[in-house]
């Protein structure tokens, strides 16, 4: 399950009371990780016995209104943003690692399909930055899928050349974006794959280019979760699989992951 701390929105307890005993925390960009938050962290997971996979950056400033909005706003591409992001990024993997967290992970944003284009080699150099900072703390550098083909960040992983780069795989997000088919998509990249949302979506609404497609409570999209779920065993995949619903009402999405859980056991 995915849980934001320090924010007030879909708290520990919550998601415990949901009948799970792990997944990713998400940090907002604006909570503070300071000594103070960290023990307070440790404590409340030690006494849900609850075990963090993954500690998941969202930065200051993103927006996920629609296509140009993310490409313009979200993750290592925005220039303004760059240093930052990558000071945040490097704390994220700080507190992690005081928690014992093995992985971080984020959006990077819209990877540009030119290798020669100056914001991919720059972006290409963060990204190796941010691996090498994790690997000395033993942790893997996760990037989700959505926001370009497998082929593109399949393309991009190898030009990284890092062995801790993984995937954090999220097939609602390949829907929502119209970017790739999700099952294809996993095959290409099993290898690289570290961690799994479970989420579901249907695809953009053709006639309003640039719109993204609308999430859907699990079961209800366009994913095919019971074909995901075997795709995940054919490839070998045997880490979590973590429930994520955006939805922006907080009754709709606790409803909605309250649901996935036992909906998500049934097709394992």
């Amino acid at each position: 399950m995915v849980f934001w701390p320090g924010c007030g929105r879909d708290t520990l307890a919550q998601v415990v009371n949901m009948n799970v005993t792990c997944g990713q925390m998400v940090l907002a960009g604006d909570v503070a990780l300071t000594p103070e938050f960290t023990a307070q962290c440790k404590q409340e997971l030690a006494a849900a016995n609850f075990k963090v996979v993954t500690c998941f950056a969202a930065y200051n400033g993103e927006d996920y209104a629609d296509i140009p909005t993310v490409e313009a706003t979200v993750g290592f591409i925005p220039v303004a943003t760059r240093a930052e992001r990558l000071a945040r990024t490097l704390a994220l993997s700080d507190f992690a690692a005081s928690l014992g967290v093995g992985s971080i992970a984020c959006h990077i944003g819209f990877v540009p399909h030119d290798k020669s284009n100056a914001q991919y080699i720059a972006v290409l150099d963060m990204v190796r930055r941010v691996c090498d900072y994790a690997a000395a703390h033993g942790q893997t550098f996760a990037l989700e899928t959505g926001q370009e083909p497998a082929h593109v960040l399949l393309d991009f992983f190898e030009d990284v050349a890092r062995p801790n780069l993984k995937i954090n795989f999220d097939p609602a997000n390949l829907i929502l974006y119209g970017s790739d088919e999700p099952l294809p998509a996993l095959k290409l990249l099993a290898k690289h794959v570290a961690s799994v949302h479970a989420k579901d979506g249907n695809w953009p609404d053709k006639t309003k280019p640039g719109s993204l497609g609308h999430e859907t409570r699990l079961g209800d999209g366009s994913v095919n979760m019971q074909a995901f779920v075997n795709t995940l065993k054919e490839v070998g995949y045997t880490g979590t699989l973590c429930v994520e619903r955006e939805a922006m009402d907080p009754q709709e999405r606790h409803r909605d992951m309250e649901y996935a859980v036992p909906y998500l056991r049934s097709l394992i």
